[in-house]
């Protein structure tokens, strides 16, 4: 580019969108721009939790920005190899004297930004990190009134509720393209070293930025209203933006301000559920070891978790014979995403009915999850795993999936959907359905042993043996 025309590069991430992004906004200032994304192979199959499924929806959001970046009059540059390296290069073959991203919290991107960065440096170019991924710019540095991060929501979420916003940032009206560059091809999942058995997967969430606009303007107009009443409802009531949200194809700020002057429970709990997702997000900037530890150490080394191949896959495949739990699991398989309280229902009866380790658990949903962002999911798992913050009493986080079959999904219509095999079961055997006579099994074209799993184990059995080796592990872990 000519010495009198300034150059910015703006790097994706997982802030795949156009509108209400600061870095794209200030890279935008430039008279030219180069934005760029790289398939980092330490994180797409060299990393701790490599997912096939989540990989897939980011090359469809990727494909839905290089199509608005192009709309716009720019591309989107697609390299693959180290950031470190490549980041510097393309910023030196466009003659960029600036590189724009949006800062991210987890031990991974930390670290990655810093070698970025220090590069950039080394070749006298400036690096410019954003907020962007968060409402509030920062979340991590928010103190307690003794000067300690927050390990409980409820003040957490009362001094995030009061911190300034940014303004929005708008869409930029036009972009000019630095230079010529190669614009590189999308790749496929094979092209990146992933494979999956892609035969159960649904198309429930359509990828990229507009698809998330119409979902949120259907949610906001639809179910916000109602969303405190309708919100554990596993057949319907959540507000599914969750994808949209983990890749950055929606800013979580944008949407917070659309709830605006909004009154009612609906709208409150809603933007609770939003500070949720920012709360995990300061835990682990501010504990990074819980990425592999229980946040609690009196249960580091001192719970007697079991391992039971087999349990585990039944776990899985949702064939535990206990519907609730079987819907849940059965969803994720087919769409990437479960309801959140079927998150905690299945979590519950992984760690506490069945004794496994809260750690193959966060793997397996990570594997699954279109959302699977580290900070949420392994902040929701050490929750209901009782190891991790906002401490509660074990035994209060021992779900028992038929009471909440019978609270949350009173019509069988979530189970049914997911669990054919129980469709013509009768509702008042629907959660227990082992407990159908021969006559009513075969009536129902279910018999249970053949069609449908036997219970694999004994809930009120495994709850009395979860509280002792609960408590048996908080006497251990107890300084003496």
């Amino acid at each position: 580019m000519p010495g009198d025309v300034s150059v910015a590069l703006m790097w994706f991430r997982r802030d795949l969108r156009t509108r209400d992004l600061p870095a794209l906004a200030e890279a935008a200032r430039a008279d030219a721009i180069l934005p760029c994304f790289v398939f980092d192979d330490r994180l797409l199959t060299g990393g701790r939790f490599p997912s096939a499924r989540r990989t897939a929806f980011m090359l469809g959001c990727l494909e839905s920005l290089r199509s608005e970046l192009r709309d716009l009059g720019a591309d989107l540059i697609l390299r693959r190899g180290r950031p470190e390296k490549l980041i510097p290069e393309l910023a030196e073959e466009a003659g960029a004297a600036s590189v724009h991203w949006t800062g991210d919290l987890s031990p991974f991107a930390v670290a990655r930004d810093r070698r970025v960065g220090s590069a950039l440096a080394a070749a006298g170019i400036t690096a410019v990190p954003h907020p962007g991924a968060y409402i509030a710019d920062q979340p991590q540095e928010l103190r307690t009134g003794q000067g300690r991060p927050y390990t409980v929501f409820s003040p957490f979420n009362r001094n995030w509720a009061e911190v300034p916003r940014r303004p929005d940032e708008d869409r930029p009206a036009a972009l000019s393209l630095a230079g010529a560059p190669e614009p590189g091809e999308m790749p496929s999942l094979a092209d990146l070293g992933l494979e999956a058995d892609q035969s159960a997967w649904t198309d429930a969430f359509e990828p990229g930025e507009e698809a998330a606009r119409k979902a949120t303007h259907s949610f906001l107009n639809d179910g916000l209203a109602d969303y405190d009443e309708t919100r554990n409802r596993p057949s319907g009531g959540s507000s599914r933006l969750s994808p949209w949200i983990r890749w950055g194809c929606l800013s979580p700020l944008e949407l917070e301000t659309k709830l605006g002057r909004r009154r009612g429970n609906g709208p409150k709990r809603f933007r609770d559920e939003l500070a949720w997702r920012e709360f995990y997000a300061s835990v682990l900037a501010n504990f990074p070891e819980v990425t592999k530890l229980e946040f609690q150490e009196r249960y580091r080394g001192t719970l007697d978790w079991q391992a039971d191949d087999e349990l585990l896959t039944a776990w899985k495949e949702g064939m535990t014979g206990h519907p609730l739990v079987d819907a849940g699991m059965r969803q994720l398989k087919a769409e990437g995403w479960m309801h959140n309280r079927l998150r905690m229902v299945v979590a519950s009866f992984l760690t506490k009915d069945l004794h496994l380790d809260w750690r193959e658990g966060e793997h397996h949903f990570m594997e699954e999850l279109l959302d699977g962002d580290i900070a949420s999911n392994n902040g929701g798992w050490q929750w209901v795993a009782s190891t991790g913050t906002d401490p509660a009493p074990y035994f209060q986080r021992m779900f028992n999936p038929m009471t909440q079959q019978e609270k949350f999904d009173p019509d069988g219509e979530y189970v049914r959907r997911w669990v054919p095999e129980l469709e013509a079961v009768p509702d008042e055997r629907l959660v227990r359905p082992w407990e159908m006579t021969p006559e009513e099994q075969e009536a129902a074209g279910c018999v249970i042993g053949r069609d449908y799993p036997q219970p694999v184990v004994d809930h009120a059995e495994e709850r009395r043996f979860a509280i002792e080796r609960y408590r048996a592990a908080a006497d251990a872990g107890s300084p003496e």
